[in-house]
């Protein structure tokens, strides 16, 4: 999946510091990121390519986090652009290569999200200020608090037996199968999500959830939990048509191939090929 970055290792801990010429710098305009794109292969500017174009400032920089010993930064503003480098929607993070600049992209715009977010307090409107011990804003009247918010979220494979129940969004521009997902709702376990989120979409009931893998989803500022669950009864899809333009049972050998970036493309493989000794409904 997109996080695996291995040998890789992601620092996310806060760090007080200020930029290196060989820092990253990550800009952002709304969903659209400022990389050098060769092919699929992807880039960002540091700082050293920077400081010809702008007198260096570092309070424009905004300490995000380290792979490896490489620290990257995001950056509140560029009126010049360095040569080489356009700006480019962010969904090409899914497909760009190395896998920890694009796993590096995906998490920045994250962090991006939540302080264009929280520019003004909540509570009472006035300006936050970033911490400088922790990855925390405070509200400079009020001193309200506000850390990074993360949405927990579930991703579903519903099987009976030799079968998947496969299913396309409606109205999204991502067109290929995926499994059933949702977020999880205040006051509601990550189990009764499931058993709701299928009942809504699908009009199934399912049981004996069994638990696969977690994925961070910075698109979405979601942290994705996989579950593998039985149908429980009658397999007929009522199908919700504001969330789901097709819902299909298919045969383990008629699914189509795909990708293992996401986590719904990887347990959809994992299903795919379970004839390799594991079965994922035990």
């Amino acid at each position: 999946m997109i996080q695996d970055i291995y040998p890789h290792i992601y620092h996310n801990e806060y760090k007080n510091q200020l930029p290196q010429d060989d820092s990253y710098v990550i800009f952002f305009d709304g969903r659209s990121v400022l990389i050098r794109l060769n092919g699929g292969e992807i880039t960002f500017p540091t700082v050293g390519e920077l400081r010809s174009l702008h007198e260096f400032d570092p309070d424009k920089f905004i300490y995000a986090f380290s792979v490896d010993e490489t620290s990257y930064f995001l950056i509140k503003e560029l009126p010049l652009k360095p040569d080489g480098y356009q700006m480019e929607d962010i969904s090409v993070f899914r497909t760009a290569v190395p896998s920890h600049l694009a796993f590096a992209g995906i998490t920045a715009f994250s962090l991006y999200s939540w302080y264009a977010n929280h520019i003004y307090c909540g509570r009472c409107g006035s300006e936050m200020r970033h911490s400088e011990k922790e990855r925390m804003l405070e509200c400079t009247a009020c001193s309200h608090t506000e850390y990074p918010k993360i949405s927990p979220a579930i991703i579903v494979a519903v099987t009976h037996g030799n079968r998947l129940l496969l299913s396309k969004y409606a109205n999204r521009e991502y067109t290929n199968y995926a499994l059933l997902a949702g977020f999880a709702e205040i006051g509601e376990s990550i189990e009764e999500t499931i058993k709701r989120e299928v009942m809504e979409e699908v009009g199934l009931k399912v049981k004996n959830p069994v638990y696969y893998k977690s994925q961070p989803w910075g698109f979405t500022d979601t942290l994705l939990m996989g579950f593998f669950v039985e149908l429980d009864g009658d397999d007929t899809i009522v199908l919700d048509k504001e969330e789901l333009a097709e819902a299909v049972w298919l045969e383990r050998e008629n699914i189509p191939p795909g990708n293992t970036i996401s986590l719904t493309g990887e347990m959809i493989e994992y299903f795919r090929n379970g004839n390799e000794g594991i079965d994922p409904c035990i």
